[in-house]
């Protein structure tokens, strides 16, 4: 369930694990429990001939403009790459171009590699990158990474394998968002095919694997591209394939028995299970995630300010984590994650450790509400079976809005209509709160705090402060990473002061993995990068 500039449904559980992992993080307060964070499980020793890995979801397409959710860029990181890379320790590097190059304030110029093949064997050309990155600037396309592309005049074709990007004014984090969906490069060709992205036509992109079938509910399919460019990201899995297992008990029975290989995102009802598996491990790692309360309706109750600084007050962190994510995760300070400001993480801790703790107090909350006039007032909440984590929540929620005078509903949503709630604004029609496991794809905490600018395409609320936009312009203008952090700071304070999301918790990423492979990433780094190009056999 893709709650973020791309977000989803994840959620997890302490275990210390071996491998070369980082020190053990303790949570803060009562229902928090240690953890020990894995950076990276040890390199493939060899080969193996096939692989299943589980889905919590079925994707509803495969077009990389509508690639805003876990489950379809699990898939598409393994099948089609961007113009930059997002690496497993959360860097942006070149991908399919080779240089990027930022001439004046105004330009972002893209060398593109030679010699890269498509998976039906045509040249990956210029024509192909400029018909790829304008899809997301074509309303008919409806791309929900159109955000990215708010400050481009044009893409054009500047030299043989040379692209330019014009701006209307600076823009240093679209850059770094060449590394996700936002600069995925497609072949031309294909994407003109009635069709694009659906079990009938599929895709054709440049990655380590190429997509072989789309069993409607039951599978998707890949093998080894031989012709793959990257001789460092050749797969070692000839054959791979992805199960749709919706349930959260029969996805966890599977991994139990060996029937699949591995998952990540993985419910925490089953982490006990998991934990003490002889068939694998699972594994915690690096996020840039936390999970959230997103105000969807900033005309109804929840326009005020003090009501939704009360939700705030009224709520316990410590239960929710201990009940939604089994005991594994801390208490958040703010809407962004502490773990996505990789531009400057030494000065992101100060900066957080400043903000005010979110504290329980129902008698503070409930005397706000009555100094706002809300007493009684209706909010309504999404629930969904999708994760047992959303329904937790939204319990959690309604117990609380309940005992400070609110009255509380929920509203059960399909679980493949979730994601609808972050793309579509019919979707949101009548629901006035969304929980949110909010990821950012980039290490620039500007990625998570500029679509609280006014007319973001993720700006649910229609949240709109002057002074909020002015800020996010002069983040974006200033090359200099520690100068972006301190003005997103700002940006911070504003969002916490005004209560524009309700932070809960901050966990870390979760992959079970089958004891005879290793090699894959623990870190949320699998949303962007081919993670089952590492994969390969432990022994």
């Amino acid at each position: 369930m893709r709650t973020s500039r791309f977000a989803a449904a994840t959620a997890l559980l302490a275990l210390a694990v071996a491998s070369c992992g980082g020190a053990p993080q303790a949570g803060k307060g009562g229902g928090s429990a240690a953890f020990e964070i894995t950076k990276d499980t040890a390199p493939a020793k060899g080969p193996v001939d096939s692989v299943t890995w589980s889905l919590y979801a079925e994707p509803q397409s495969l077009d990389y403009a509508y690639a805003f959710d876990y489950h379809p860029n699990t898939v598409l990181a393994n099948v089609c790459e961007q113009l930059m890379r997002v690496t497993p320790d959360l860097k942006v590097e070149p991908g399919l171009a080779g240089a990027a190059a930022n001439p004046d304030p105004k330009r972002w110029v893209y060398t593109i590699r030679d010699g890269v093949k498509f998976h039906d064997g045509s040249t990956l050309t210029a024509d192909d990158v400029v018909a790829s990155m304008r899809r997301h600037m074509d309303p008919k396309v409806g791309s929900y990474w159109v955000s990215v592309y708010r400050n481009v005049d044009k893409v054009e074709k500047t030299g043989p394998m040379e692209v330019t990007v014009h701006l209307k004014e600076p823009d240093q984090l679209f850059n770094e968002s060449m590394g996700t969906s936002a600069g995925t490069i497609e072949s031309a060709a294909w994407l003109a095919k009635e069709g694009y992205g659906t079990p009938d036509v599929g895709v054709n992109c440049t990655g380590p694997f190429s997509l072989e079938s789309w069993q409607k509910g039951q599978s998707l399919n890949f093998k080894k591209f031989a012709d793959y460019w990257d001789a460092s990201l050749m797969p070692k899995v000839n054959t791979l394939k992805m199960v749709f297992i919706p349930d959260p008990a029969a996805r966890v029975n599977a991994l139990l028995a060996g029937e699949v290989d591995g998952g990540y995102l993985l419910p925490p009802p089953g982490f006990p299970k998991l934990r003490t598996a002889g068939s694998g491990t699972l594994y915690f790692g690096p996020n840039t995630t936390a999970v959230n309360l997103i105000p969807t309706n900033l005309k109804g109750t929840l326009g005020d300010v003090k009501v939704r600084k009360a939700l705030s007050m009224a709520l316990d962190r410590d239960g929710i984590i201990k009940a939604a994510s089994g005991g594994a995760g801390t208490p958040a300070k703010a809407p962004g994650a502490l773990g996505a400001w990789g531009i400057a993480p030494e000065a992101a801790k100060g900066y957080y450790d400043k903000l005010p703790a979110l504290t329980q107090d129902i008698p503070g909350a409930k005397k706000l509400i009555e100094e706002a006039g809300a007493t009684g007032k209706k909010v309504v909440i999404a629930t969904s079976t999708l994760s047992p984590d959303i329904s937790v929540i939204a319990n959690a929620v309604q117990s609380a809005g309940q005992a400070i005078g609110l009255q509380v509903e929920l509203k059960a949503v399909a679980p493949e209509a979730y994601t609808a709630l972050f793309s579509d604004p019919k979707a949101r029609e009548g629901i006035d709160l969304v929980m949110t496991i909010w990821y950012d794809n980039t290490p620039d905490p500007l990625e998570f705090y500029g679509i609280l600018e006014t007319g973001d395409f993720s700006n649910y609320g229609g949240y709109s402060n002057p002074e909020y936009d002015a800020l996010v312009h002069e983040a974006n203008a200033q090359a200099d990473p520690a100068a972006r952090a301190a003005t997103v700071a700002k940006l911070q304070e504003i969002a916490v002061r005004d209560v524009v999301w309700i932070p809960l918790y901050e966990p870390p990423h979760n992959m079970f993995m089958n004891k005879r492979l290793t090699g894959a990433p623990t870190s949320i780094s699998q949303l962007v990068y081919p993670w089952a190009a590492l994969l390969g056999s432990a022994g």
